[in-house]
């Protein structure tokens, strides 16, 4: 069955760096693109970054564009969220979330109704 388990989440201050990683297994990884969203309390689940299975092209929301890189290794099954500058306003849950159409090569990375299978989530909290 799908697995997606993220890690790599926990507490930066202000400025500061982590690096999310995002397990995926029973299927073929590299056929499939992949997305990272978050969801802070109390609003809705926010699409943050996507990357196409092959690697080739990568999007951001416009409040990380800058600041995060996605990547993925398609040989490990995994793929990254590098974030760096970080903000207050980035403490969410952190989601990996693959999308459903096989070979997907569109841009409508922020319709969420367009991914079948996300992980449990990793916490990020930035605070000083």
């Amino acid at each position: 069955q799908v697995q997606l388990v993220e890690s790599g989440g926990g507490l930066a201050q202000p400025g500061g760096s982590l690096r999310l990683s995002c397990a995926a297994s029973g299927f073929t990884f590299s056929n499939y693109a992949m997305s990272w969203a978050r969801q802070a309390p109390g609003k809705r689940l926010e699409w943050v970054s996507g990357i196409y299975s092959d690697g080739s092209d990568t999007y951001y929301a416009d409040s990380v564009k800058g600041r995060f890189t996605i990547s993925r290794d398609n040989a490990k099954n995994t793929v990254y969220l590098q974030m760096n500058s970080l903000k207050p306003e980035d403490t969410a849950l952190y989601y990996c979330g693959r999308v459903a159409q096989a070979y997907w090569f569109g841009s409508s990375w922020y319709d969420l109704l367009r991914y079948d299978y996300w992980g449990q989530g990793t916490q990020v909290t930035v605070s000083s």
